[in-house]
């Protein structure tokens, strides 16, 4: 393999090229915040409105941000007529019941991963968004950036040639005491919808869907998974290739991810999901690397924001970087990793 002298150009318009929207912000916690601060400093979508149980919460994050409106219940902050657009940033347990509220009232929906807690849950979602013709789209910030998008350049162009193997890892230190929703099975807790989301996304951006999934790992005292293991194979349009795939509760991982080919490899440093560069690297082990992301950490959640505002503003309800359909079928893989560990939230 030759290497190129330049990695391919990034084709991600700015964020702030965007046509500014009105967003509603549904439960105003941490994910919120990082959501929040990269509106404010890298778009120019307008934050108009927040929802929140808490009414100390709610005011608390519209001061911070200079939101105008609080709303006390998400029935209020739906059916603001200043909103264009909310913004589903709750725990994965209420996903789909405060998409759909949103969604039945004529709103946009922008929904945090996981999209739901399990697939059955997001087809609701994705049926409910079609019959009422408003956009909806699977928050998986990742799809949006960036590096994404040289990776997305290099694979269209067969840089790596055949593709063999996949390799993503997501781990944090999360233990109950400091984040007790990821070990409550009644917030949908566990490694796999917060952390593990992300390698089995990615592994469906490079690979597609799975046909056969084999997964193995250890539950926490509460029954939510702590760490898990998956092989991914049967990939329809890459039939001999398989991914990798893990995800922990307990200990900080690399959260790297690598793309094997017969020609080279490609790899992303961690966080790999976040902004960052992207390596090319030929079988001799020569590399090349591209330029720093411009917009570092939680600042490039700006990326998918634009993206849906565009979405919207262009007439479109799906979008094909992250299609409805893919993200149910994500949801049946994550179902099925579920499955085989006996991992059930109540009501399912």
């Amino acid at each position: 393999m030759a290497l190129p002298l330049s990695l391919p150009t990034s084709r991600v318009p700015d964020p702030v090229t965007a046509p500014p929207l009105n967003w509603g912000i549904m439960a105003p916690g941490w994910i919120a915040h990082m959501f929040a601060s990269a509106l404010r400093a890298s778009t120019r979508q307008r934050l108009v409105a927040v929802g929140s149980r808490s009414p100390e919460r709610g005011r608390a994050f519209a001061a911070e941000f200079g939101i105008p409106t609080v709303h006390g219940s998400y029935a209020d902050l739906v059916a603001d007529p200043q909103v264009d657009v909310i913004y589903v940033a709750s725990p994965h347990s209420e996903h789909a019941e405060q998409a759909l509220l949103a969604i039945e009232a004529g709103k946009h929906v922008l929904v945090e991963k996981a999209f739901a807690r399990n697939a059955k849950e997001a087809r609701k979602v994705v049926a409910a968004g079609r019959r009422r013709q408003v956009a909806v789209m699977e928050a998986m910030w990742t799809r949006f950036l960036p590096r994404t998008d040289i990776v997305r350049q290099l694979l269209a162009d067969g840089a790596l040639g055949t593709i063999e193997t996949v390799i993503v890892d997501h781990g944090q230190p999360l233990p109950a005491d400091q984040v007790p929703r990821l070990h409550d099975p009644a917030l949908a807790g566990g490694a796999l919808l917060d952390l593990g989301i992300y390698p089995v996304s990615f592994a469906a951006f490079v690979l597609g869907i799975p046909g056969s999934v084999v997964a193995t790992g250890e539950l926490t005292s509460t029954g939510v998974d702590r760490q898990v293991a998956a092989l991914l194979t049967r990939f329809a349009k890459n039939p001999h290739a398989q991914a990798l795939v893990s995800c922990t509760l307990a200990a900080k991982t690399p959260t790297a991810a690598s793309i094997s080919g017969s020609l080279g490899r490609i790899e992303l440093d961690g966080e790999f999901y976040a902004p960052g560069r992207v390596r090319l690297v030929a079988p001799s082990g020569e590399s090349i690397t591209s330029a720093p992301a411009e917009l570092n950490a939680h600042q490039g959640l700006a990326y998918e924001a634009a993206h849906f505002a565009q979405l919207v503003s262009d007439g479109f309800t799906e979008s094909p970087q992250m299609p409805l359909d893919e993200t149910v079928a994500i949801m049946e893989v994550l179902d099925s990793i579920r499955s085989q560990l006996k991992v059930r939230f109540p009501g399912e």
